[in-house]
């Protein structure tokens, strides 16, 4: 009776063991998962602002040195813009 009563112990102190294994790696998947999500939102961010930075610097320069009837500040500004969209679109989806 003695050696049952072990064995029941000895498995439940095992079942509770795995059970506090699963929750320990689900709460550091979560946190991975939350910084994970914070780290592509700054990506994302990024990769629609930096080209369109870029496009309206170099819209500037056009509009100083080669003056037209539209604005070149205006048409870079949209097509970095647009350029950006596409590199965070691409990235998230390499990222899935």
């Amino acid at each position: 009776m003695d050696k049952l009563r072990k064995d029941d112990a000895d498995s439940f102190k095992r079942l509770i063991s795995e059970k506090e294994n699963r929750k320990l790696k689900a709460l550091a998947e979560n946190k991975r998962a939350e910084w994970f999500g914070l780290g592509m939102f700054g990506m994302i961010g990024w990769s629609v602002a930096v080209p369109t930075f870029l496009g309206t610097i170099g819209g500037i320069w056009l509009d100083k040195n080669y003056p037209q009837s539209f604005s070149w500040t205006l048409t870079c500004l949209i097509s970095g813009l647009l350029a950006g969209c596409l590199i965070a679109w691409n990235w998230v989806i390499k990222q899935d």
